[in-house]
């Protein structure tokens, strides 16, 4: 007899693959002999939102074919893969699409209530495969359209937008739902997150997560013994992972804490779910979809009591602070009343406040408001008529969470010192005595919270709250795991990696084939007219040589770059240099000019100063985006705060100077940063670019820039070629008369190099050890300038348990010489040779020999012979 139900919501990445959808009947048996009846909440096929969002930005200017053909084959390739009938299960769904696409486009734009209808096919195609597939595996399963249980709440000071796409529904317990799903013959039932109906029977979103959310109201609704969230990762860490992986798993939370830390910013669970829960008292835990055997968090009231300290660093993006400041308002009976009253009207929830005498400052989550900028400025005018009005986009609130947090604030001052070099908007500390907020700018987030997570979690040791470090979860190294080599290129050919450092160390070593390999991708790529190699990344002549041999350009910054290029290949064509220097001297653009390479501006000074230098030239200019992109502040290159590239607003300027002084702008150029994983951000770019097409009708060729992002820390997803070639192909397609261009450095060179070093000395500090090694930030000095992560194993002792977690560090008298903290490795002895991954871009290049003490050496390892 099946008496209790559960409830199991499974994400994006969860339900895109066969080996998943095992898992998930899998889960089901194991519910079932446990007598417990599951319900299955689904989310749409990873990626597939985000397409349906911009099926929805295109369809009114009749751009959706594309998009359309690319979301019915991500599905019909799942369908395949799970062996059911695409076409039968999915293609009314797939047909209601397009023929709501075709209505935007004849009516040239797309309402609330037409977005809802959209973006709900993504969840009811996924349920749709997933239940067939079920049931052709002998699973009892029933498919239930969310919308016939879930039924919206009204509210007259709801806009349009929310009351259809962040939508909030009744979810009383032991009703009339329970007994119609117990009613039902399929004991599995499989439906939908993320959407419901109004009472008149009109489609309506619960906000992006909202899947979450979903799930939740279900597990109230069906009274069930607990809430299962699917995922990708194991549970609620210490902070993002992705950010920092030595963060901890939190192994248990309270509904307090849970919703503190998710309210900022933890992207594992959505905020909104947790009050359907704790009103029931129906616990939830977070298992990972790819390690169904972890023991992730459990959320719930009974989770251990402790003294205080803090749990997590959490960080939330898409914030914005709005400043408003009048002497008015000092002992100003009903100000604040009346300023509120702004937002209350136009149905904006304000997340933080800080008021003075004669300021108040509010943070607004934009996701969580659905808000756009119309609504924005509306807001901002009105609210003009009581004060003088600032508004600060592109925020981020970075939030210390811990029960009674007030009794530790002297313990977390330490953290605090990363403040001294970048303005707060706000402060916050939570009422209920939860949380401490500093809301800064988003471009600062990252590495706020890699320095305070270091500062407060490295000394920390509590076996009850916090697990294992999301590294030490995910980077298995056991002789015994059948994945561990990954694509790692030097597990193969260890010994002789061993044996060359024991002869001479330091040293970077270099891999022809996986260099060839990466090539090789890039080349395959069919948008990218030209490749061009990004010099600066690493100038080895070995290097140099294979990519000469493929055929693919240099990107040169110096003089001494390009100089270098002629040395190694002297009749080596002009035009396979492109010179893209940055507030350079008058002397190295005629260099430059001289050579015969392509030369690239990024400023007007030198248009406007040296005229002669450009006059009847054909150059290239680099335009500012308007945002940048990448793994650390340091490398993003876009955006108002950075050097690099002209402004948009300054185009009209450009096009003046340049047609004074006969200059032709055959080419526009923008790089937005590096170690980029995100697969639109290049055709994001092509689309600025071409924008200006129109002013510069001179343009034959737009270059993209580099910033290809390869995978570092444990967890990340390669970055998926095959997406952003398809993304530039459209753009191709939309401006065929216009050339791609790409000069991707790191991608190229850093997985296909390592930094081999022997270790010199250990050292114990009670439980925490540092294993020094014979060279340090004088080699490699990324990690103590951009915080990078690289992977850092014992290649002495690979395949042994990893008994310790390190700091590794080197020779300089720096504090800042640690090359990788609170690294699992193996236990280490004198002599032992270390290995330090994706070395091979940015390594020796930016060496220096400081103390003294020399950087590595450099090596290049011929192909593997047979």
């Amino acid at each position: 007899m099946l008496d209790h139900w559960v409830v199991a919501k499974f994400g994006g990445t969860s339900v895109s693959s066969r080996e998943n959808w095992h898992t998930i009947m899998g889960v089901c048996h194991r519910h079932l002999e446990a007598g417990r009846r599951p319900m299955i909440v689904c989310s749409a096929l990873a990626g597939v939102s985000d397409s349906l969002e911009e099926l929805i930005d295109k369809a009114p200017r009749g751009e959706h074919k594309p998009i359309l053909k690319r979301i019915g084959d991500v599905h019909r390739e799942l369908a395949a893969n799970l062996e059911v009938n695409a076409d039968t299960l999915i293609g009314p769904l797939f047909d209601e699409l397009e023929r709501l696409s075709r209505g935007a486009h004849l009516v040239g734009e797309v309402t609330p209530r037409l977005h809802a209808r959209m973006m709900a096919v993504g969840e009811l195609m996924a349920t749709r495969l997933g239940a067939a597939f079920l049931s052709a595996n002998g699973v009892s399963t029933q498919w239930q359209d969310a919308r016939e249980y879930l039924v919206a709440e009204g509210g007259p000071l709801l806009n349009a937008r929310q009351r259809y796409l962040s939508a909030s529904c009744c979810y009383d317990a032991g009703g009339e739902m329970r007994a119609k799903c117990e009613a039902l013959s399929g004991r599995v039932i499989v439906t939908q997150g993320f959407i419901a109906s109004t009472a008149s029977g009109d489609t309506v979103l619960l906000g992006r997560g909202g899947s979450d959310t979903s799930a939740a109201y279900f597990a109230a609704m069906l009274d069930a013994e607990r809430l299962e969230i699917w995922t990708d990762v194991p549970g609620m860490f210490t902070a993002n992972p992705h950010i920092v992986p030595s963060a901890r798993l939190l192994k248990s939370l309270d509904y307090d804490e849970a919703q503190e830390i998710t309210s900022m910013g933890a992207k594992v669970l959505h905020p909104r779910c947790l009050q359907p829960v704790r009103d029931s008292n129906i616990p939830i835990e977070i298992r990972c979809t790819n390690e169904p055997g972890i023991v992730g968090t459990v959320i719930s009231a009974d989770a251990p009591e402790i003294n205080a300290q803090v749990k997590a660093v959490s960080t939330n993006t898409n914030v914005t602070v709005i400043l408003m400041e009048t002497l008015g308002m000092w002992q100003q009976v009903g100000f604040l009343a009346d300023v509120f009253a702004c937002f209350k009207k136009y149905g904006l929830s304000i997340d933080l406040v800080s008021t003075s005498e004669t300021n108040v400052t509010v943070s607004l989550d934009n996701l969580a408001n659905a808000m756009d900028t119309a609504i924005l400025e509306a807001l901002t005018a009105e609210l003009e008529c009581f004060s003088t009005v600032r508004r600060i986009d592109s925020c981020a609130s970075v939030s210390l969470v811990g029960r009674d947090i007030r009794t530790i604030l002297h313990r977390i001052t330490p953290a605090l010192v990363f403040f001294e070099e970048i303005p707060v908007h706000m402060v916050s500390q939570a009422a209920n005595d939860l949380n401490v907020t500093f809301v800064i700018d988003q471009e600062h987030a990252a590495r706020l919270v890699e320095h305070i997570h270091r500062e407060l979690f490295e000394n920390i040791r509590n076996p009850v709250v916090l697990g294992r470090t999301w590294e030490d979860i995910f980077d298995k190294e056991d002789p015994e795991d059948p994945l561990s080599g990954g694509g790692r290129w030097w597990i193969e050919r260890r010994e002789e990696l061993v044996a060359l450092a024991e002869e001479e160390s330091p040293l970077f070593v270099y891999d022809e084939e996986t260099l060839r390999g990466a090539a090789a991708r890039l080349l395959a790529m069919n948008s990218p007219d030209r490749v061009f190699y990004a010099v600066k990344a690493n100038w080895h002549p070995g290097i140099l040589q294979i990519f000469h041999e493929l055929g693919l350009g240099f990107e040169c910054v110096s003089p001494g770059e390009i100089e270098h290029v002629f040395s190694l290949f002297p009749d080596i064509a002009p035009r396979r240099i492109l010179f893209t220097p940055n507030f350079a001297p008058r002397a190295e653009y005629e260099l430059a000019f001289e050579r015969g390479g392509w030369v690239t501006l990024d400023n007007l000074y030198p248009l406007e100063q040296w005229p002669d230098v450009f006059a009847h030239r054909d150059i290239f200019v680099r335009i500012d985006p308007g945002r940048g992109r990448g793994h650390h502040d340091f490398v993003k290159t876009g955006g108002k705060q950075s050097k690099f590239g002209i402004s948009l607003d300054l185009v009209d300027r450009l096009v003046e100077l340049a047609s004074r002084n006969e200059t032709r702008i055959v080419g526009l150029h923008a790089h937005t940063g590096s170690g980029i994983l995100s697969t639109g951000n290049w055709k994001e770019t092509a689309g600025i670019l071409a924008s200006l097409l129109d002013r510069l009708p001179d343009v034959k060729a737009l270059d993209l820039g580099g910033g290809f992002g390869v995978v570092e820390k444990p967890g990340q997803s390669p970055l998926d070629l095959v997406v952003v070639d398809a993304g530039l192909a459209e753009a191709k397609a939309a401006f065929p008369n216009v050339e791609i261009w790409i000069e991707p450095g790191r991608y190229l060179t850093a997985p296909a190099g390592v930094l081999l070093a022997r270790v010199t000395q250990v050292k114990t500090k009670d439980d925490f050890h540092y294993v020094g090694i014979d060279t340090g930030m004088n080699t490699l000095i990324r990690p103590a300038l951009y915080g990078a992560y690289h992977e850092i194993v014992n290649l002495s002792k690979w395949g042994s348990k990893k008994r310790i977690s390190a700091n590794i560090v080197g020779p300089i008298c720096e504090s800042g010489d640690v090359l990788g903290h609170e690294r699992r490795i193996a236990a280490v002895d004198e002599g032992d040779v270390i290995l330090i991954g994706t070395a091979g871009a940015y390594g020796r290049a930016m060496s220096s020999e400081y103390n003294r003490r020399l950087p590595a050496a450099e090596v290049m390892l011929p192909p593997r012979r047979g």
